[in-house]
Formats: C-alpha cells, structure tokens, sequence
C-alpha cells in the first residue's frame, strides 16, 4: 500500500492486565509440580533407581522454580497489544520480536476463551481469526470484562468495514 491507503501503525501501547504474571507463574508452577511429584513418587518406589529419579526430580523442580520466577515477569514487559480502527496488532518478544497484524477488512471472526486458570484469575483471551496461513492472532491475559468489551468493539467494527477485495 501506497500514499493515503497505507496503515500506519506505532509500537502498540496496551499491556496485558498485571494479573497475566500470577496466572503464568501459576501455569508453570502446575506445569513443573507434574513431573516433579511423578519422579518423586517413582523414587520413593523404585529403590534401585532412587538416587537418580530424585535428582532428576529436584533438577526439574530448580529449572522450573527459576523459569516461574523470570519468565512471567519478562512477557508482561513485552507482550502488547493494540486495536485500532484499521487494525488489531500484537507484539511479543524481546530477542526475537513478533508483531501480528491482522486489518479490519480481513477479520473472519473475533473470539474470547477463558480457562479455569483463567477464570479464576478474571482474566480472558482473545483470538482473532483471518484467512492467513500464519493463523489467529491471540491476545491473552485481558481482564474478562476489558476482553468481552474488544471483542464487542472488534466485531462491530469489522461489520462496518468493507471487505479486502484482493
């Protein structure tokens, strides 16, 4: 695109809500306890392999205390989001920056998910769909009500747009 048809997008301002730490923390809490009681309780029973289930037990329970206590933190600094009336666009990465951008005009549907972690954290994800290979962009850990207000006003907006005709 060209002259006055071209989107112009800055760096999105939106950061997902303060409660997406605890919620991925929690996540990674659950996901290293699995393992960790799994090699533990197979230590405790298999006496020839003990020694080596509870090492490996204790290096998985390191690994995953430390990823819980970086990575949280680092993905709410880096994770944004923004919804205009041209686009919906999301950046993530630190290293190795990622931004989706998804215009109005080629937005199929706009869709809002909340798992139990989620719910219990009032917090929701957003998924917009499009016709692109790359699939939906996603944007999680939104307040539920803040979520179910930009899916309203995404929806709505993409009725009153024209479709892409290319």
């Amino acid at each position: 695109m060209r002259g006055e048809d071209a989107v112009r997008l800055r760096p999105p301002r939106n950061a997902v809500d303060g409660r997406a730490v605890t919620w991925w923390r929690t996540q990674l809490l659950v996901a290293t306890a699995v393992p960790v009681v799994v090699l533990g309780v197979l230590g405790a029973l298999i006496g020839p392999a003990r020694t080596w289930l509870l090492v490996a037990a204790g290096a998985v329970a390191a690994a995953g205390l430390a990823c819980t206590a970086f990575f949280p933190a680092w993905w709410f600094r880096v994770h944004r989001w923004e919804a205009t009336d041209e686009a919906v666009y999301v950046r993530t990465g630190a290293l190795w920056q990622e931004w989706r951008i998804a215009p109005m005009s080629r937005i199929q549907t706009v869709d809002t998910s909340r798992g139990p972690l989620e719910q219990y954290f009032r917090l929701a994800t957003v998924t917009v769909t499009t016709a692109s290979s790359e699939g939906a962009i996603r944007i999680e850990g939104l307040d539920h009500e803040l979520a179910a207000d930009l899916a309203e006003r995404l929806t709505a907006v993409t009725q009153a747009t024209p479709g892409d005709a290319t």
